[in-house]
């Protein structure tokens, strides 16, 4: 299957910028997009739900404006998140002015709607969902969602244990539609990985929460760039859902990250209840080991591509001789 039109388009990597409860904001997000990669926020983050005409309306003015003054340059379309859980009380309010701005890409998670993919589709959007296991890949595509984003072991945020090669190929052995996949990409060499495994795009978050655009504290910024993969703690405590959180804010806030009780999955909730556990505990996936500084988004992701272009071409072996691998 082709890639819908809308993921055709001109990008400095195969990438997309995940949205980050909090984090993401306008500025992180128009930064991403100017870069070169498909930027997103959750529609959760603009708050009152009013805001997020203002975000939706804001983002799309300076992304044409930019692009009409750098016709030179691969400006990404970006995407909204729409939380599809039935604790979240404003998808309905949030869907109506997701359709009235004609939003390029909705990513949906938490759950999977026929009523939310048709009305992306009414005017012309695609839905990406999220998933941690095939059994939930199947039942996304049932209900109409044109992509899927594999969140297998490692991601930031919530996240599955699955490994990224065999949440990848049990998807490949079914479906051919656009693939993302997240968890742990750190480094460029791990997006020119997620391509080798069967993804189409790499899905990249933690890496952004150390970046100046990011809507977070300095000490979660310094965090990201201090900590490794061994400071990852994976836990359901903070919302009901397992997820992957920085051991330093764990501890900040009072508690034994080796010894966190288990949460009741029935009381998750995902809205303004949970604002304060993320502000105070911090999420964040694996692969911040490779982030060695606090640096603009733009150079974030020109630091991406030129590990991603080095890896292309860094011999590699293929059993009596090397070989180089070349772009698409």
């Amino acid at each position: 299957m082709a890639l819908p039109e809308i993921l055709r388009t001109p990008l400095a990597l195969p990438a997309f910028a995940s949205p980050m409860f909090i984090a993401s904001g306008t500025e992180l997000v128009i930064a991403q997009c100017k870069a070169g990669i498909i930027g997103s926020f959750p529609a959760l983050n603009a708050r009152p739900q009013p805001v997020l005409d203002e975000w939706l309306a804001h983002i799309g003015s300076e992304l044409e404006s930019f692009a009409a003054a750098h016709p030179e340059l691969p400006v990404a379309p970006f995407a909204v998140n729409q939380i599809v859980h039935r604790s979240n009380d404003r998808l309905e309010q949030d869907m109506a002015s997701v359709v009235a701005a004609q939003v390029p890409i909705v990513i949906t998670s938490l759950g999977a709607r026929e009523d939310v993919n048709e009305a992306v589709h009414s005017y012309g959007g695609i839905v990406l969902h999220d998933v941690i296991n095939d059994r939930f890949a199947r039942k996304a595509i049932e209900k109409g969602a044109d992509g899927l984003i594999a969140v297998a072991t490692g991601a930031g945020g919530h996240a599955g244990t699955t490994s990224p090669f065999a949440l990848v190929r049990e998807i490949r052995e079914w479906f051919d539609g656009p693939l993302l996949l997240s968890g742990a990409m750190g480094h460029g060499r791990s997006i020119l990985a997620a391509q080798a495994a069967g993804a189409d795009f790499a899905y990249i978050g933690s890496a952004f929460l150390s970046t100046h655009e990011a809507n977070v504290t300095d000490g979660y910024k310094d965090m990201i760039v201090e900590s490794t993969s061994a400071d990852i703690v994976y836990s359901n405590l903070f919302t009901g859902v397992h997820g992957n959180y920085l051991r330093g804010s764990i501890e900040a806030a009072g508690l034994d990250p080796a010894d966190l009780p288990e949460s009741d999955p029935s009381a998750m909730s995902f809205g303004s209840s949970d604002a304060k556990a993320w502000k105070d505990i911090w999420g964040s996936g694996q692969g911040i080991g490779s982030i060695g500084q606090r640096l603009p988004a733009a150079d974030l992701v020109a630091q991406l591509r030129a590990q991603y272009d080095e890896a292309l071409a860094t011999p590699i072996w293929t059993g009596s001789r090397h070989a180089t691998l070349t772009a698409d």
